[in-house]
């Protein structure tokens, strides 16, 4: 059974990369990370550190406290 945090965590940053038009290839690319892996992630299969987290929202373009924030994605 999945960690319902990850799953949580792997689906904002899924529904982050979709707003931001990035393919999740394309995201694995600008975070310097391998694109299974980051599928992992958004699937919420990976407990991802602290390291990986800041890769992806710099890749992003965000603060990565926004992967931990509730509610929509309108900004």
């Amino acid at each position: 059974m999945r960690d319902p945090r990850l799953v949580a965590f792997g689906a904002r940053v899924r529904a982050i990369r979709k707003k931001k038009g990035l393919s999740q290839e394309g995201l694995s690319n600008l975070a310097g990370i391998d694109r299974s892996y980051m599928g992992q992630i958004e699937r919420g299969e990976i407990n991802l550190t602290l390291t990986k987290i800041h890769q992806i929202a710099d890749a992003l373009g965000i603060e990565a406290n926004l992967f931990l924030l509730s509610g929509d994605l309108t900004e």
